[in-house]
This record gives structure tokens, C-alpha cells and sequence, in this order.
């Protein structure tokens, strides 16, 4: 089967889809981490974010796409190892920006077609289930309150340089602006697919989520 687990920033999509993935036997497929990286190539090509034709130009000649090291799923840019770069504030802010531009989303969603054709595969992110993949088997929404996403996302920059660091509140308020920017664009905002489950992953454990889309998908 294709399975898709949508939802905001912050939500558990990340540790979920992995963790279903493995328990399947499927691959695990963040295309999130496509548009952070198309973000990051941005930010170091200094390409203006909001500028279609540069945008265009600097995806024409990209390599990006995953790799498997040692059973981990990496991101790679031109042959370069980007899975820890992504991760940035300045990175998921980015993305949402370049996440609205048509022409970036033309660009990834061939890699995303590419990637979902032999099935067998959990694919995270904003639109899978609306947008990519309409006719996946299985399609989830996975969601929880702002205070508890921002908790998580708090914990995930943990570790990062000194500029990137942010407190808790700053990091709620970046994801209460995303969330806006995601659900308000006008090309493909973020919403649950008419056909999805709905689980609000507020009060679970991980593990909760994923027995509760297993029974969701295994007969």
C-alpha cells in the first residue's frame, strides 16, 4: 500500500512515520526534508525566497533526493550530506516559504511521484494525502495543540548553534505563523483530506499513534 501521514509542524510526523514504516517493512519517505533542502540551497545561493525565475533556475541544475547509510534514510544535495543543515529555525521557516512557490512544488512533486510508484512506502508531509497521492490507500492527519507541538519542536532545535537557539515561546509563535502561512496559501494549503483519519496526538505517546494507525491499515 501507499500510506500518507499529514499535519502541521510539530505534530509527531517525523517520529511516527519512521516508527509505522519500520513496523510495516516500508520505506519511509520525509518530503518535508525535500523543501528544507531546496530551502537551504536557497539560503546559501542567496536566492530571494519569493523569487520564482531564481528559484527555477537554482532547482534546474539540483541533485536532491534520499540515500540509505548504515539503514538510516540521509538527505543528500549535490552529493552532500544535508540531513543535520535542515533542521535549522532558519531552515523550517524557509521551507514554508518555498513550499508556496509553484515552481518548487512542480519541481519536487516529479521526485515524489517517482518515489511513491512501486507503493510500499509512508510518505510525511503537508499535502500527501490531498495533493500527491489523492488515491493512496491509506491517508492519516496527525495533530495536536499548538503549546504541546511547540514543546516538541523546542526539544528538536536543542543542540543547534548559538544563533539558532530560540525559547519556548518564540518557537510557539514560529509555528503559530506557519500554521497560518501553510493553511491560508493559496496553492495547496494544508488540510486534512476529506478521506483521512484524524488523530490528535495532544494526550498520546508515540506508541499510542502507532497502534492507532495500524489498526487503521493491517486487516
Amino acid at each position: 500500500m501507499l500510506i500518507t501521514i499529514d499535519g502541521p509542524a510539530g505534530a509527531g510526523k517525523t517520529t511516527v512515520s519512521r516508527i509505522l514504516a519500520q513496523r510495516l517493512g516500508y520505506r519511509y519517505v520525509d518530503t518535508g526534508a525535500l523543501y528544507r533542502g531546496i530551502a537551504l540551497a536557497a539560503l546559501g545561493a542567496g536566492v530571494d525566497l519569493a523569487d520564482d525565475d531564481g528559484l527555477k533556475r537554482m532547482v534546474t541544475d539540483l541533485d536532491i533526493g534520499f540515500t540509505i547509510q548504515d539503514g538510516d534514510t540521509r538527505l543528500m544535495l549535490d552529493n552532500h550530506d544535508i540531513t543535520e543543515k535542515i533542521r535549522t529555525p532558519q531552515v523550517t521557516m524557509a521551507a514554508s516559504t518555498v513550499s508556496a512557490r509553484p515552481v518548487v512544488r512542480e519541481f519536487l512533486l516529479k521526485i515524489q511521484h517517482t518515489l511513491g510508484h512501486a507503493k510500499k512506502a509512508v510518505f510525511e508531509g503537508r499535502d500527501m494525502g490531498t495533493v500527491v497521492f489523492p488515491g493512496a490507500d491509506v491517508k492519516f492527519y496527525l495533530d495536536a495543540s499548538v503549546s504541546v507541538r511547540a514543546k516538541r519542536r523546542f526539544d528538536e532545535f536543542k543542540g543547534h548553534s548559538a544563533q539558532d537557539v530560540q525559547d519556548v515561546q518564540d518557537v510557539e509563535a514560529d509555528i503559530r505563523r506557519r500554521d497560518a502561512d501553510d493553511s491560508t496559501r493559496a496553492v495547496a494549503p494544508l488540510r486534512a483530506a476529506e478521506d483521512a483519519i484524524v488523530i490528535d496526538a495532544t494526550n498520546l505517546s508515540v506508541e499510542q499513534v502507532v497502534v492507532a494507525m495500524l489498526k487503521n491499515i493491517l486487516p
